[in-house]
């Protein structure tokens, strides 16, 4: 699959079959992610992979209960360093962490599995399921596994509503 299919298939899954990742499957979506860029090229994230059946199920009731993530076979969770800051002001963590999060997306997409991002939680619980230290803050989760639904994209904007040329047009 080419990178623009799998953009278009990609698509937030909220129903996963009870089928395992093989393993070099996981391995070829972890290292799209780690090949991702990042600024200054910190490389300053961290990615706890979780297949216990019983965190699973805790990571969904941390994630405000939203139980299908429990039914996908693997979470990703994503984490960086707070401490580094762009000029413009901007946190590096949160960018950083959503391009590699989003290689995973598309890599998982290319591998015929399906992800859904993961905003919505209570990051002192994650971190206590996980007992992933202080300094890293937890940014994302991202179930992964095979679909069991057939549900496509959410109707998306239109370019000439998204983008203009050359200046603020719209």
């Amino acid at each position: 699959m080419d990178l623009y299919e799998a953009i278009r298939k990609r698509y937030s899954c909220r129903s996963y079959a009870a089928k395992p990742i093989e393993a070099d499957k996981l391995d070829r979506i972890l290292e799209a992610a780690r090949l991702a860029p990042s600024a200054k090229n910190l490389q300053d994230w961290r990615f706890v992979v979780v297949t216990n059946e019983q965190k699973r199920k805790e990571l969904a009731v941390a994630a405000n209960e939203q139980m299908f993530i429990a039914t996908a076979p693997a979470i990703i969770v994503g984490c960086s360093n707070v401490e580094h800051t762009m000029r413009c002001g901007q946190k590096i963590a949160p960018i950083d962490l959503g391009i590699a999060m989003e290689h995973i997306a598309l890599a998982a997409t290319a591998e015929g599995l399906a992800t859904c991002w993961i905003g919505s939680f209570y990051p002192e619980k994650v971190r206590k399921i996980l007992d992933i230290p202080d300094k890293a803050e937890i940014i994302e989760l991202m179930p992964v596994g095979y679909p069991a639904d057939t549900e496509t994209h959410r109707p998306r904007e239109n370019m000439k509503k998204i983008v203009s040329f050359e200046g603020w047009k719209f």
